[in-house]
Order: structure tokens, then C-alpha cells, then sequence
């Protein structure tokens, strides 16, 4: 028995796997289709770093700013306390050059009064005394020394009681000043030492 080969065209074989597209076992987006969703995502998360960068730099911009004005402040703060300092010191030391220019002429009458007292010249040396003690005392009232009052009763405020004595002044009141006192303004420089009136007991025992 021979064989014949036959010439029918043999059926098409149908492939299957995930190559063989939308009609295959299984169902995968074209190729076109992915690569165009993966460009998209790139494009946004590239957009979303550019942003990120840009706020980044905005917000380092806004930093540098802020320590720039920081600087400047705190440079013309120390600026302002030097030139506060150096006004002070020139106050002082004019205050000081008034205050020793005042007392020259001062100076000059106890030259005179000590040459009154070299010379035995009695009476010219209690003028100059006096002529020194009234100078000195419109010197040191220009510069707001007042002397402090001691008419009346004592004030523990401006007055420093030494001793109690009996007396037919009223208990209280300032009978003798043992040292002047003084005050520079409002300040009180050396509080006026004094002997008060002792109350009527006191002068018994």
C-alpha cells in the first residue's frame, strides 16, 4: 500500500500566552498604551520635583533674607549703643569741664586769702574766707546743692539724731545743728546731724 501525501493547506495553529494581544487567554493593554500612561507619570513626577525645587529655593531665598536683616539689626543696634556710650562719656566730661571752670575763681580767692594770711594781714584774710565761702556756695547751687532745713521737728528722712537733750521746745524739735546737711536735687547727700528736744520723761530721769 503506497502513501500519498496529501495537499490540503493544514489549519491555522492559534497562539496563546501573554504575547498574543486583546484577543489572546489573557487580556494585557497594548504596548503604545503603557508607554503612555509610564510618560505621563514621569511627566507629573517630574513636575512635582520642579515645585519641590522651587519651594526649596524660595524658602533658602527667604532664609538668606532673614539672616541678611538679622545682621543689619543687630549691627546698627551695636551702632546705636556706641554712639549712646560715646554721647555719655562727652556729657560727663562737659559736665565736669562746667564744674571745674566754675571752681577756678574759687581757687584764686584762697590764693589770695592764703596770701592775706602769709602777709599777717588779719582782716584781708577773713574777707578772702569769706569771699572763697560764699563763691564756693554759688558754685555748688548752680549745681543744685541745697542745704537741708532744720527748723522744726527732726525728719528721720533728711535728719540724723545724735543725742536727746531737755528742753522747753517742743518734744521732737531740732534744738542744735552739729553738722549741716545737704541735698543734690531730690537726692540727699548727707543727712543733717542734729540734738532733738527729749520728751518730759526723759528730761526727769
Amino acid at each position: 500500500m503506497s502513501h500519498r501525501s496529501s495537499n490540503r493547506p493544514k489549519p491555522p495553529v492559534r497562539a496563546s500566552g501573554p504575547g498574543e494581544g486583546a484577543r489572546g487567554n489573557q487580556e494585557v493593554p497594548p504596548a503604545e498604551a503603557r508607554a503612555a500612561e509610564l510618560e505621563k507619570r514621569i511627566e507629573e513626577l517630574e513636575q512635582e520635583l520642579e515645585s519641590l525645587r522651587a519651594s526649596a529655593d524660595e524658602a533658602e531665598g527667604k532664609r538668606v533674607e532673614y539672616l541678611h536683616d538679622l545682621k543689619r539689626v543687630a549691627a546698627e543696634f551695636e551702632n546705636y549703643r556706641k554712639r549712646v556710650a560715646r554721647d555719655q562719656e562727652a556729657l560727663v566730661a562737659r559736665a565736669h569741664e562746667r564744674l571745674v571752670k566754675d571752681l577756678l575763681p574759687v581757687l584764686d580767692d584762697l590764693e589770695r586769702a592764703l596770701l592775706a594770711a602769709s602777709e599777717h594781714q588779719e582782716a584781708q584774710l577773713e574777707d578772702g574766707v569769706r569771699l572763697v565761702h560764699r563763691e564756693l556756695q554759688s558754685v555748688l547751687s548752680r549745681e543744685g546743692l541745697a542745704e537741708i532745713d532744720t527748723d522744726g521737728l527732726f525728719d528721720p528722712h533728711v535728719h540724723e539724731a545724735l543725742l536727746a537733750q531737755p528742753s522747753d521746745r517742743e518734744e521732737g524739735s531740732v534744738i542744735e545743728v552739729v553738722q549741716k546737711g545737704y541735698k543734690l536735687g531730690d537726692r540727699v547727700l548727707r543727712p543733717a546731724r542734729v540734738v532733738v528736744a527729749a520728751a518730759a520723761q526723759e528730761a526727769e530721769d
